[in-house]
């Protein structure tokens, strides 16, 4: 089959499926490709047609052609351009420009948040309006009594609000991520941010951090990436010189879109400027991923339930 009949049988199926919206990549042949652009790299474009992912190589592109989605105040906060369909998360369709710090601290600030626990504290992000946050595993191992202090915009003015009935959904210990959710009795929807993509990055691009570091809530730090490979333990990390400290851990690493990056999870001690954080392509993993690695009360510190081994009793006695 050729690439133009191809090309067109795909988009002839994708359009029988009568989708809400959805881009478009225009091809040389005068064909089309209707479907969702999932990413794009230099040499070719990923797209979702709705029953398979199609890799288009830019050789053969003549034009995109991108449907914008307009959130409501509920849906979104961080980002004036999100998917059209509820998602557990979020990520922006297309690229969103560059602005300043200090404006998208106001605007995105009440999206992180101070995770306490008997024996210490973290920082923490919402991914979502109904109270499900991101936070380091290390900041809740071996914790059950965990609250969430929230500061919320009211004319102006923010307010401190503490939620205690915090549950644990999901974690991964060997990434250092733990997916929390605010139970407590009428909420409010809260505010939250939307994932960007780390791959995105360059070396020395401008980034920022938000967390309570010592316990000194809502404190920014910025920065560049120093770079996005630095290994440590077998992990690939980003490396920051957005100061990190005790208290950072769980908070997230913004680019200057306002898009989640990466989260924060430790530093060099004796060091200044030498902060790592969590490629956020892994946190959507984690996400994408969560019932693998729910959380039980049977097996709280390990995202993985290991089998009893065989006892030898038993196998003398089946063997009979």
């Amino acid at each position: 089959m050729s690439l133009k009949k191809y090309f067109a049988w795909v988009a002839l199926i994708f359009c029988a499926t009568n989708l809400v919206s959805a881009d478009t990549i225009q091809l040389k042949d005068q064909s089309a490709v209707t479907g969702k652009i999932l990413a794009e790299k230099s040499d070719v474009i990923v797209v979702d047609v709705g029953y398979t992912v199609l890799v288009v190589p830019r050789s053969a592109i003549s034009g995109i052609s991108k449907t914008r989605h307009a959130p409501t105040q509920t849906t979104s906060f961080a980002s004036p351009l999100l998917d059209v369909i509820p998602q557990f998360y979020y990520g922006d369709a297309l690229a969103a420009p560059a602005r300043d710090v200090s404006s998208l601290v106001k605007q995105i600030g009440e999206a992180v948040v101070q995770v306490r626990t008997p024996e210490g504290l973290g920082s923490g992000f919402f991914i979502n309006a109904d109270g499900y946050l991101i936070t380091n595993f290390h900041v809740i191992e071996g914790e059950t009594e965990i609250s969430v202090e929230v500061y919320h915009q009211t004319d102006g003015q923010l307010d401190r609000e503490t939620y205690k009935q915090v549950k644990i959904i999901a974690i991964n210990k060997f990434h250092d991520l733990a997916l929390l959710k605010i139970e407590d009795k009428n909420v409010p929807k809260f505010k939250f941010v939307t994932l960007g993509n780390s791959d995105a990055l360059s070396v020395g691009d401008s980034v920022f951090a938000i967390g309570s570091p010592l316990g000194l809530e809502r404190t920014v730090t910025s920065g560049i990436l120093s770079t996005k490979t630095r290994e440590l333990e077998g992990e690939l990390y980003l490396q920051t010189t957005a100061q990190i400290n005790p208290g950072n851990s769980g908070g997230p690493l913004f680019n200057l879109a306002g898009e989640v990056v990466g989260v924060t999870n430790m530093k060099i001690m004796f060091g200044e400027g030498l902060g790592f954080a969590i490629p956020v392509e892994l946190v959507k993993n984690f996400l994408d991923h969560r019932d693998a690695f729910a959380y039980s009360t049977d097996n709280p510190n390990n995202p993985y339930r290991y089998l009893e081994p065989p006892s030898r009793t038993k196998l003398k006695t089946d063997e009979k």
